[in-house]
């Protein structure tokens, strides 16, 4: 979820790629392996670490310049950004296709997305598909089985390893990429499994040019609302989104309720799912991860699913898919034949 500039660090030694541990079962959970403060951070490493820290240190400031403005600004971009963003967008349209909207909007969707400053679709579906692939193995980027914070946030901090479990076999011309200062990364090469989107110019736009667009924002919040609109419209919203987002990663897999039968650690956590529009129903997205919907009872609150719901009602949403009462019930967990979405 945020990509820095790639700087090329010749005579470095690459550690040897990981093994694919597609096959292997989901492990005990336990404490970050000492070897990751251990070792040689990269440039990379740090800088988005400077950033997130940055980030956070700028939020302390907020309280000092609230004003009520600003705070309107900050939630509607929080709506937008993470909402349409990176919920509709990156995660349910772009990752897992589960459902079809005109281009033009699936672009101005992902654009929004462009600004929770997770970094560029192309990288962030390419992650997010290998988490889905490797579930809680070694090759997950963000797995609880090395301990709750690496999987909350110190995965970002450490790009050769994620490099190596995300695109083990692609290999990019590094110093093409270093020409371009606006490119966001937070992996050393390119990845494999995200040809539909590579193919497509409007996300190769903006993958070459991801940091020109937040930057753009920053400036124009400042030259209308000045340091309120900055402190609350970019640095409280992205913090925001960032943890909403993370304890996805983390949360949701080590608390929370099972019901359905998934062989990983997914659990649903209903107040992840109120912190991040729906997406903290997390076993039932990893059941059906084709389904547009992740909030399957009435009661589990799925903002996502209701915006997909009215656009699919307005005929701009087709192709929505949701999981069927036959695959529900060879999945399910100790619940009833007659359980169907309601």
């Amino acid at each position: 979820m945020h990509r820095l500039l790639l700087e090329e660090e010749e005579g470095k030694p690459r550690p040897a790629l990981l093994t694919d541990a597609s096959k292997q079962e989901p492990k005990e959970m336990v404490k970050p392996p000492r070897s990751f403060w251990r070792r040689k951070w990269t440039k990379l490493d740090k800088r988005v670490a400077h950033v997130i820290l940055l980030l956070h240190l700028l939020c302390i400031l907020a309280p000092f310049h609230f004003t009520w403005p600003a705070f309107r600004v900050a939630v509607t971009l929080q709506i937008i950004t993470g909402l349409f963003g990176m919920t509709i967008s990156y995660h349910r349209n772009l990752a897992h296709k589960s459902f079809q909207i005109p281009k033009w909007l699936e672009y101005l969707f992902a654009y929004c997305g462009v600004h929770a400053l997770q970094g560029d679709p192309i990288d962030w579906v390419s992650t997010h598909r290998c988490h889905h692939q490797f579930v809680d193995t070694e090759r997950d980027p963000h797995s609880p089985i090395q301990g709750f914070w690496m999987s909350h946030i110190m995965w970002l901090f450490d790009s050769y390893t994620l490099t190596d479990k995300v695109s083990p076999k692609y290999s990019s011309d590094l110093q093409k990429i270093e020409k371009n200062m606006f490119v966001y990364f937070s992996k050393y090469r390119k990845p494999e499994n995200v040809g539909d989107l590579e193919r497509q110019t409007f996300y190769r736009f903006i993958h070459k040019t991801y940091l020109l667009h937040p930057m753009a924002l920053a400036a124009i919040l400042y030259t209308v609302g000045g340091v309120p609109f900055l402190i609350w419209g970019m640095c409280v919203r992205i913090v925001v989104i960032f943890h909403s987002t993370f304890m996805v990663n983390s949360v949701c897999h080590m608390w929370g309720q099972q019901h359905w039968r998934t062989d990983d650690l997914s659990r649903n956590n209903w107040w992840v799912g109120l912190t991040s529009f729906g997406e903290g129903w997390h076993n039932n997205h990893h059941a059906f991860k084709y389904s547009a919907r992740l909030g399957l009872e009435w009661w589990q609150l799925d903002a996502g699913w209701y915006v997909i719901r009215i656009l699919q009602v307005i005929g701009l949403a087709t192709d929505v898919k949701l999981p069927s009462p036959a695959h529900m019930q060879a999945l399910a967990l100790n619940k009833p034949e007659d359980h169907l979405l309601k």
